[in-house]
């Protein structure tokens, strides 16, 4: 789990895989063979392999997920999965659409995008953070359900907050009253348990190159059988007008958008085995260490920043949000993600990568950390320690 296996640079503690983690150099090692053997006979690989190998990698990543293979399509990032199932909307004007005020940043732009087009209106339940308990979250979201509503849009671990949402439990209540729900699961494979198909979201996107640890690129979008005829790829190809029958249209129009590089969607059974066998207890035992970490590691913070913690045990994975002092001033970002200057003064005088997450709107900020198999309790104390000195 060392430097030998992560291709991380040794001068740099690295604390921020859940934006853009690493991925071990056996599973990029197989991507590589995949890109020579596509490279050498690409008419064979494209029209005459593909099909079988992304069926071979979606079975493989539909067990790990808990849902059935048919049911699951390859998306670049979750972000793309999230504007699919967005973009397959048949909005009417008024109708409304419902997100919290933790959702993602690049997905509620999507949501708004959606909206604005249909004239329909985005309403925001606004969750507190901090918060005392789950139940806050389920109230704040089923309060601004109306006769009106069509979807919510909802995180199943927040991205800025990195809260574990009561996921099982909004999306049966929010069944009940008639709405559809379009979970962003993009930390969640490989962090908490999931059973999409007991989970019976209407849409659910997940990135594997997060906490699955495969190559850049890949994400799923599972799409519940009864609505998969309304949903249809962001880019219309070949698909759209093939004769086939032999199997469903939702597979036969997303496995081809047009010629990319699907090594990474091919890699993900690589991933899910490598990593699984890194720890005695495979994947259960991963997300135990990792979440056991990622406690550990908001209590240091916690108690050298002198701070509550934010949320209760039971609401955190492997990612954990801690409030810091307000910013100064506020200062231009200088990318279109996040850049606090305290994050580059981290990585310039400490040697660490940390995410500072101006939140909700600035000078307000947290500090978000993850956990990963080549993070350590120590890795965290220095971080407490070089913040001590920021802060001063």
């Amino acid at each position: 789990m060392g430097v030998s296996l992560w291709p991380l640079d040794p001068r740099v503690t690295f604390l921020n895989h859940g934006s853009f983690g690493s991925c071990p150099r056996p599973v990029l090692e197989y991507q590589q063979t995949l890109r020579d053997r596509l490279e050498r006979q690409p008419v064979q690989f494209f029209v005459r392999d593909l099909e079988a190998l992304l069926d071979e990698a979606r079975s493989a990543l539909a067990a790990f997920v808990g849902a059935d293979a048919r049911d699951v399509v390859f998306v670049p990032n979750a972000t793309a999965g999230v504007n699919t199932a967005l973009r397959s909307l048949r909005l009417r004007a008024n109708d409304e659409l419902l997100v919290t005020d933790h959702e993602y940043n690049a997905c509620r732009n999507a949501l708004d995008f959606v909206a604005a087009r249909a004239r329909a209106r985005v309403v925001v339940a606004r969750v507190p953070f901090p918060l005392l308990h789950a139940d806050q979250v389920t109230e704040a979201v089923l309060r601004r359900v109306s006769a009106k509503t069509r979807l919510a849009l909802l995180d199943h671990v927040t991205s800025q907050t990195g809260l574990v949402l009561p996921i099982e439990q909004l999306v049966r209540e929010l069944a009940d009253r008639g709405v559809d729900t379009l979970v962003d699961g993009a930390h969640a494979p490989g962090m908490v348990p999931l059973n999409l198909r007991r989970l019976g979201a209407t849409w659910y996107t997940g990135n594997c190159h997060k906490w699955l640890c495969a190559p850049k690129g890949a994400a799923f979008l599972h799409v519940r059988r009864d609505r998969q005829a309304e949903v249809r790829p962001l880019i219309i190809s070949h698909g759209a007008n093939s004769p086939r029958a032999d199997r469903s249209r939702f597979l036969i129009e997303f496995d081809w958008t047009g010629t990319g590089d699907p090594s990474a969607f091919l890699s993900v059974p690589k991933a899910i085995e490598v990593v699984g066998a890194l720890v005695p207890g495979g994947w259960p035992a991963i997300r135990r260490r990792n979440r056991q970490l990622a406690l550990a590691a908001r209590r240091v913070l916690c108690r050298r920043l002198g701070v509550p913690l934010p949320c209760p045990d039971s609401m955190i994975g492997a990612l954990a949000a801690v409030p810091l002092p307000d910013a100064l001033r506020e200062t231009p970002p200088t990318s279109p993600l996040y850049l606090d200057p305290l994050q580059d003064r981290l990585l310039a005088r400490h040697g660490i990568e940390v995410p500072v997450i101006p939140w909700p709107a600035p000078p307000k900020r947290l500090l978000r950390i993850s956990a990963q198999l080549y993070n350590s309790l120590p890795q965290y104390e220095r971080l407490a320690h070089a913040l001590k000195k920021e802060l001063a």
